[in-house]
Parts: C-alpha cells; structure tokens; sequence
C-alpha cells in the first residue's frame, strides 16, 4: 500500500487497529472537529452518512493530495438515534432500551481521493443484546467501557457477553466495517493486494 498518501479522519483507536489488521496503515490520524447534532428528521443511516461524509470533507479541505478515509458508527432502535454518552445515566438509559429487543448499527464510510472525488458507502449490522439486570447495567457502567462508544457499549469487550446474536458485520459494530473499507481502498489504488 502507498501509505504516505492515506490519512484516517478519525481520533478513534478502534478503527486504527481495525485498518491495521487489514496491513493498511495510515500516514496520520487526524480527528475532524465537526457538529455531530442530528437533524430534525433525518433518519439514522443518513445521519451515518453524512457524518462520514462531512468528516473526511473536513481533512480533504486542508489535504487535498491526500486520500482521506472517514467513518461513523450510529447506534439506533427505530429512529431514535443513541448517543455517545457522556454521562452515566445516558448509559444506563441506553443499555435499558436496548436490552432484550433488535438494533441496527449504521456505519458511514467515506474515501475521498485526490482532486476531491468521493466514494461513499453504507453499512448496517442487526444486534440482539438480551435484557439485562439492575446489577448488570450497573457492573458495566462501573467499568467504564462505554466511554466514548455509540449505543453505550463495546462488543470487542465486556459488552460481548449481553449480545445474543448478529446479521451482518461484526467489524462494523466495532466502528469500521472491513470488507467494505479494503473494497474502497482496491478500487483506488491503495491495496495491491
């Protein structure tokens, strides 16, 4: 790979070590401080998009002989799109509506290429976390895993062990689906492999 030309908009270590385990590795990281708010109607996998979209837009402003690569993971039940908490009620609040029902996991992925050019695409996970108990909910919160991560939780962690079962990509409920990332970067270029 040509990776003097490849930047990762995105401060999350996740997606790092995700792209990693795919040999891809990037000249530099760089976070995109954006307005990560919904809009008023807009439906989770828009808003995954177009966060994507709007974070790579971002790098590539300053970087235009660069690739940029950009990700977003939305967690959501229906429309309702779950924060990334900040506060330990936000966790337990989350954690209580996902127990014992489906959600999707929404992963916007943006490349932007050289010249400005921009490939976008959509992925969604469905994941079935059982119920959980008071005791749980407060075990997990305690830990502090779900800092930082949409819907509250990890499934490359602790919260593994509440998730009964997915269809669709675990890689990308983990913040960065790899079968579509490394088709994006073959498609340009940037994986001979």
């Amino acid at each position: 790979m040509t990776e003097d030309r490849l930047i990762l908009a995105s401060t999350s270590p996740r997606r790092l070590q995700l792209l990693k385990q795919i040999g891809v590795e990037p000249t530099s990281v760089l976070g995109a401080d954006i307005d990560e708010i919904p809009l008023k109607t807009e439906k989770p996998y828009e808003f995954a998009k177009r966060m994507a979209f709007a974070k790579a837009t971002k790098i590539s402003n300053s970087n235009k002989d660069k690739y940029i690569l950009a990700a977003d993971t939305v967690v959501a039940i229906g429309r309702l799109i779950l924060p990334k908490a900040k506060m330990e009620e936000e966790v337990r609040r989350s954690l209580t509506l996902l127990g014992g029902r489906n959600h999707r996991v929404y992963g916007g992925i943006c490349l932007i290429q050289p010249g400005g050019k921009a490939f976008q695409r959509l992925v969604e996970t469905r994941v079935f976390m059982r119920r959980l108990s008071s005791d749980e909910v407060s075990n997990y919160v305690s830990s502090g895993e779900w800092e930082g991560k949409a819907g509250s939780y990890a499934i490359q962690g602790k919260g593994a062990q509440y998730i009964k079962k997915i269809s669709g990509s675990y890689t990308n409920v983990v913040g960065l689906d790899l079968y579509t990332t490394s088709k994006l970067l073959k498609g340009c270029g940037l994986i001979f492999r």
